[in-house]
């Protein structure tokens, strides 16, 4: 039975998973989109819906507790400048996961995307050689 069980270990122990966790959602917040597997898309969803629930009301006490979470000063100042306020009306649900069809090559693990739901594909421009 699967009572009380109530995340995934990803085979880590707990300082590498949280690391693990912590890096995902930094990188989520900097890049706004991130290819990972479906299981740590999955979990690093949880801590990211969170940090923006903190990041939605601007004040010290929410700024220390999201800094010790994330590892870089850059992606505190994104999520409370720039990402808090575009999902100021929204009450959750800041992220989805979107599976992709093919499997990684060397293990065949399920592949995703993680991204924040207002977050619009821009193709970049060719370079012109």
């Amino acid at each position: 039975m699967r009572h009380r069980k109530g995340y995934r270990k990803l085979r880590r122990d707990s300082a590498h998973r949280m690391a693990l966790l912590r890096n995902l959602v930094t990188s989520l917040i900097e890049n706004e989109r991130i290819i990972t597997t479906v299981a740590k898309a999955k979990e690093a969803r949880k801590f990211a819906e969170k940090m923006m629930t903190l990041a939605k009301e601007d004040n010290l006490h929410n700024r220390r507790k999201v800094h010790s979470f994330l590892y870089k000063k850059e992606a505190v100042w994104k999520l409370f400048e720039v990402l808090a306020p575009r999902f100021q009306d929204r009450n959750s649900g800041y992220t989805r996961i979107i599976k992709l069809p093919n499997r990684r090559k060397g293990d065949g693990a399920e592949l995703a995307i993680l991204e924040f739901v207002d977050y619009e594909f821009t193709p970049k421009e060719r370079k012109k050689e």
